[in-house]
């Protein structure tokens, strides 16, 4: 190991001066809160508990409304990334949507800021770090954060205006909700049609089988109140929600006194009671909500339930597609205590190869995985836990219910081991012993309120679906006269010119760019050279007391044929046992020792040059500092003894791999979209699409489908050969001052230990780039002499070109994605074409793909690997986004936006470049991309300098006919306007 240089070790002693200052100074904030006295009135609250949690550096001050009865917790800590959030409880008692549709209405505008959609304007006026809304089953929340005080009190403002004195305008109803139009809004004599932005949303969600096999399960195991409905909405009851009963909900819901309060951060708690109270509570006088949820009666007899779901596409079997799931209802979550308990038990229960449910279940060959929401529940009244399988055939639902009731008994004849309970509390950081090894067993087999679950595909069930859709339809219009036709039509040409309109956002606060810090804090790191010529990067954070480690190994020297795997490999590595321990082993010391080690591809963009790119995997960790060593000898046997043996294990880490991919297409299709549309266009393209597209998704279906898995462990072997070597390997390591001399010591015997290319392993692709980093090396001869550098995979001969894609897929919505080849980090235009990105989105494409669309959400970004990004989410159209696409390239390209609109995508971007950064994350930026503070900040004085001019002009540059390569994919059904076009290709 290389010795600290004299000014690098002034500069760790000064960083660890900083520390502990920085300690003293984090506890001013807590300790202010501290004085607060129970009983003390400020601002119309009356102060009812305060307690400090040192272990955590902050106060909590609980609080209520002395006229409304509103709740409040403020939570004092001296984080400047500032927090507020209200939520209701709201309870609805029909499928219709309401709390949804509610959450989306009271965000289109206010008494106080009457323009349309405040909050989406909001995100372009702001440097808010997080901002949304969500409906629970029982609640809906409103929470935003953000590091600037100014710009806390004005989203404050927007957000206690929007829930408390919304519009709620029928025609916002009409555009979030559901409504009746016109497939053509402008043509009477299209047929009528629902549209609606919830409408579409919730018939997205619906084609995740997950999403609709959890709902069913909650539904039926909780039959008698709100939690038998669904509060997102069904889409065969949404039409049945009217503009009146929505009102009706909010003015019995969205009262103060059905509210709770909560805010966190350094900013002092009196200016948040002051500004609450003086803009929204003082104008409410206390009522009885009525909207508590009654306990579930409880049932004498278990019962059963057998649904219906669409087939999976990417099934390995296709005669394998039941999930079967055994609930048990639970204690109030009010027993804190008991909740607490239970979901200790629920983790050692269903947690890992070594929990009784893994073992009897997974490893019984008879699924791919376990059933959706297994473990325990929490996000009801009453709690509950479920355990199942899914991807079995459905005769095997006997087998499983057998299982789960034999598993269940043994657990409570046998208890749990001690060193499992010992590793559950290490993995949850409590230095808390177990009083015994067997709980109070709620789960008892005995327990009357016992929910089978069955879930069966239905080759005709969006067909049916469907056809439900239809039938509500012609009822609907059966019963309209001539003049209500013609109003509807009206309607929809009121709505239409109202989203066509310009809008003026004036009443709304905006931050200027005066208030964004002109310069960023620039990051100490430290590069040492161990082992020879391995570069380490030391960052000395306040990470009380855990260590993050890092390591990125090349795939340079893989054979390509070997590529296709790296993602499998990535995900089975960590699982399969290494060295003297088999898998079951190695799981429990993971827990005993580490926060968890992960694995994962990587291909890196080329802050410089869209044709480079660096392909390796990064290996993640961290640990309590006291367990270093151990967690660096797992890494040790990890690279050094992998265990590829045991077939049968790999065959159920294959199961589930495949079966999270297939699950996953709903909730990621626009990913996927983007990541083929970009496959042709750049060198790095296609390997992206191997590594995380839909090419991975077909591979992972194929290889599950295989009875002889010996040819994957042997391409396994032979990529840990080629890839787990010391050879253009580089690490990271992020932890507290004190912990940096320790931590280059294990790093070092970790890089010592591990083998280097003793065969002449030569690189696949000789076309490299060498990059050097732009770092300080520790001061010593030997560091002055090296330079810790990236190997870049560089293609000079590649050329792009366009490509259309169609997955024909059974969702009733579609995943749309179009992108344009331009220009990587370091660009000069590449500011400027961020700013186009939000420009477009804010200004165009949000109002034509979900206002106008009825999609859930769309827009345009540009990726840092300079690929520019249009991209559509559960949208029931696909060419005419497409279409929506070309006309926002035209409207950029005529430049009839404002500088105005400028300044706030500069907003808009800052918001997302100055989120805070964690600090086990710091200095991730230039260990993984090559990107320095320097560079940085240049990028951010590029932003400041974005003109109307120079977004006009990159647009003009990129964007128009013919000046960079364009390709697009789509995720969704069959669409007879592709089949007919010779250009998409069809998958």
């Amino acid at each position: 190991m290389i010795p600290l240089g004299r000014s690098a070790l002034e500069r760790l002693r000064l960083l660890r001066c900083f520390s502990k200052l920085s300690w003293r100074r984090n506890s001013s904030s807590s300790d202010r809160a501290l004085e607060y006295k129970i009983g003390e009135k400020i601002h119309g609250f009356t102060v009812e508990q305060v307690r400090a949690v040192p272990e955590l550096f902050l106060t909590a001050v609980k609080l209520s409304h002395d006229n409304t009865g509103a709740k409040y917790l403020h939570v004092a800590r001296e984080d400047t990334n500032n927090l507020f959030s209200v939520q209701f409880r709201t309870t609805p008692m029909d499928s219709t949507g309401v709390p949804h549709i509610l959450e989306h209405t009271v965000l289109c505008g206010s008494q106080k800021y009457p323009c349309r959609d405040p909050f989406f304007k909001m995100l372009n006026r702001s440097l808010a770090t997080f901002m949304n809304a969500f409906t629970a089953s029982d609640y809906t929340l409103y929470p935003f954060s953000t590091q600037n005080q100014k710009d806390f009190q004005n989203l404050l403002s927007v957000y206690l205006d929007a829930v408390f004195f919304p519009c709620l305008r029928e025609l916002d109803f009409w555009q979030e909700g559901w409504r009746l139009e016109h497939e053509n809004p402008t043509n009477a004599n299209t047929p009528l049609v629902f549209k609606g932005v919830v409408f579409n949303e919730m018939k997205g969600a619906f084609a995740d089988n997950e999403r609709v096999f959890s709902q069913h399960l909650q539904n039926k195991l909780l039959p008698d109140h709100t939690y038998s409905v669904i509060s997102g909405g069904d889409p065969v009851d949404i039409p049945d929600l009217t503009w009146k009963q929505l009102k009706q909900f909010h003015a019995t819901h969205y009262h103060p006194s059905n509210a709770r309060f909560f805010t966190y951060g350094n900013i002092p708690l009196e200016s948040h009671l002051k500004q609450i109270h003086d803009d929204a509570l003082i104008k409410f006088q206390r009522i009885d909500p009525s909207t508590e949820v009654p306990p579930q009666e409880l049932w004498s007899a278990p019962r059963e339930y057998h649904v219906t779901c669409a087939p999976d596409t990417f099934a390995s079997d296709p005669a394998k597609q039941t999930t079967v799931s055994v609930g048990f209802l639970l204690t109030e979550l009010t027993d804190t205590f008991e909740a607490f308990t239970l979901s200790l038990l629920s983790t050692l229960m269903v947690s890992g190869p070594n929990s009784p449910f893994y073992k009897a279940l997974i490893e019984a060959n008879l699924g791919t995985d376990f059933s959706p929401d297994v473990g325990y529940n929490g996000n009801t009244r009453e709690a509950y836990f479920s355990v199942g399988l899914q991807g079995i055939p459905e005769d095997d639902i006997e087998a499983v219910k057998q299982i789960i009731s034999r598993t269940i008994d043994e657990v409570i004849e046998r208890g749990f081991e001690e060193q499992r309970i010992e590793a559950l509390l290490h993995k949850i950081e409590i230095q808390l012993k177990h009083q015994s090894t067997s709980f109070g067993l709620a789960l008892a087999s005995d327990n009357p309120h016992r929910l089978t679950l069955s879930m069966s595909p239905d080759a005709s069930y969006y067909d049916k679906q469907t056809k439900v859709e239809e039938e509500k339809l012609k009822a609907k219009i059966l019963v309209f006269s001539e003049d209500e036709r013609k109003q509807i039509y009206e309607k929809g040409l009121e709505l239409m010119a109202l989203q066509s309109k310009p809008q003026d956002a004036s009443c709304l606060p905006a931050l200027k760019l005066s208030d964004i810090e002109p310069t960023i804090p620039y990051t100490e790191l430290e590069t040492e050279f161990v082992a020879g010529d391995v570069p380490v990067q030391y960052c000395a954070q306040p990470t009380n007391g855990m260590v993050y480690f890092r390591a990125i190994c090349s795939l340079n020297f893989l054979p390509e044929e070997l590529k296709p795997y790296v993602p499998l490999f990535s995900n089975v590595i960590t699982k399969m046992g290494c060295g003297a321990y088999d898998y079951r082993e190695q799981s429990q010391q993971m827990e005993l020792t580490t926060g968890g080690m992960s694995v994962t591809p990587q291909i890196i963009p080329d802050e410089s040059n869209i044709d480079s790119y660096e392909q390796g995997v990064l290996f993640t960790s961290s640990c309590l500092d006291r367990n270093l060593p151990d967690m660096m000898y797992l890494w040790s046997e990890i690279f050094n003894n992998p265990r590829f043996d045991d077939q049968e294990h790999l065959k159920v880490l294959i199961r589930m791999t495949a079966q999270e991919l297939s699950n996953g297409i709903p909730d990621c299709g626009h990913l996927y979209a983007s990541i083929r549309a970009s496959k042709t266009l750049t060198s790095a393209g296609d390997l992206i699409e191997t590594f995380s597209g839909m090419e991975q998704v077909k591979l992972m279906k194929r290889i599950a489908e295989m009875t002889d898995i010996s040819p994957i462990q042997r391409k396994l072997s032979r990529i840990r050969k080629h890839l787990l070597i010391r050879d253009h390997i580089r690490c990271s390591v992020n932890a507290t001052p004190q912990q940096i001399s320790k931590a280059s010591k294990e790093v070092e015997i970790f890089l010592k230990g591990i083998h280097k290319n003793k065969k002449g392993l030569k690189v696949v692709r000789p076309s490299l780039i060498e990059k050097s980093f732009n770092l300080h090396p520790l001061e010593s001869e030997q560091a002055v002499s090296l330079k810790a550098t990236r190997k870049l995979i560089s293609d000079p001969t590649f050329k792009p070109c366009q490509m259309k894609t169609h997955f024909s897929l059974p969702f009733p919505v579609n995943y749309v994605g179009e992108c344009v080849r331009t220009v990587p980090y370091t660009n000069p235009d590449y500011a400027s074409l961020r700013i186009l990105a939000r420009i477009m989105t804010a200004k165009f494409l949000h109002g034509e793909i979900r206002e106008k669309g009825g999609a859930y959400g769309g827009g345009a970004k540009l990726s840092q690997n300079g690929v520019f990004q249009f991209y559509s989410y559960r949208d029931p159209n696909s060419l005419s986004t497409l279409s929506a696409f070309e006309k926002g390239i035209n409207w950029a390209l005529a430049g009839t936006y404002t500088q105005e609109d400028v300044v706030e995508a500069k907003l808009s971007e800052f918001s997302a470049v100055d989120s805070p950064i964690a600090p086990s994350d710091k200095g991730v930026n230039q260990f993984l991309y090559g990107i320095s503070d320097e560079m940085r900040q240049k990028h951010r004085e590029q932003v400041f300098q974005v003109s109307h001019e120079s977004v006009a002009k990159v647009a003009n540059k990129y964007l128009s006919t013919g000046q960079c390569t364009h390709a697009a994919a789509i995720l969704g059904p069959e669409n007879a306007g592709i089949a007919k076009d010779p250009s998409w290709i069809i998958r």
